[in-house]
C-alpha cells in the first residue's frame, strides 16, 4: 500500500503536464504518519509521501563530482510516461516506489508500482505535510 499526500500528487501532475513532450521524473519522499497535520487514520510510523525534490536540484554538483549530492536518499521516483503507457519499464529511473502517470495527467491517471511493475494500491490522503521554517 502507497500513502501520498493530495497536495503530492496534484503538484506532480502540474510537473508533468508542464514537462510535455517530454518525460519527467522526480525523487519523492516520505514522512511519518505521526508528523502530518490532519486526521491520516493511520498507524503513526506508516511512511506517506509528502515532498518532492526538483530534477534541476544539485546537478551543478554532480556535473563536479559526478554523483548526486542534491537530492536526499529517497525511497520513491514519479515518472511521466507521455506516451500513455501507465506501467514501469526497464529504462525508468527505478526505487523502491514508482508512482507513474500518463497523459491527461489527472487523479485517474496515475497508479504506484514496486521496481519490479508490480502494481501497489496508491491512496491519496488529504492531510498536510509539517510546516519546516528556513533557518539561516
Amino acid at each position: 500500500m502507497v500513502y501520498l499526500t493530495r497536495g503530492l500528487l496534484d503538484a506532480l501532475l502540474e510537473l508533468a503536464r508542464d514537462g510535455e513532450p517530454g518525460g519527467v521524473t522526480v525523487s519523492i519522499t516520505t514522512t511519518p504518519a505521526e508528523e502530518l497535520a490532519g486526521d491520516a487514520d493511520l498507524d503513526p510510523g506508516t511512511p506517506v509521501f509528502t515532498d518532492l525534490y526538483l530534477p534541476d536540484t544539485g546537478r551543478s554538483v554532480s556535473a563536479v563530482f559526478g554523483m548526486d549530492l542534491g537530492t536526499p536518499r529517497s525511497g520513491g521516483r514519479f515518472l511521466s510516461h507521455p506516451d500513455g503507457y501507465l506501467g514501469v519499464r526497464q529504462t525508468d529511473d527505478l526505487h523502491e516506489v514508482v508512482v507513474v502517470a500518463v497523459p491527461p495527467y489527472d487523479r485517474e491517471s496515475v497508479a504506484a508500482f514496486d521496481r519490479r511493475g508490480r502494481g501497489l494500491t496508491l491512496n491519496v490522503l488529504d492531510v498536510e505535510p509539517p510546516q519546516e521554517t528556513f533557518q539561516p
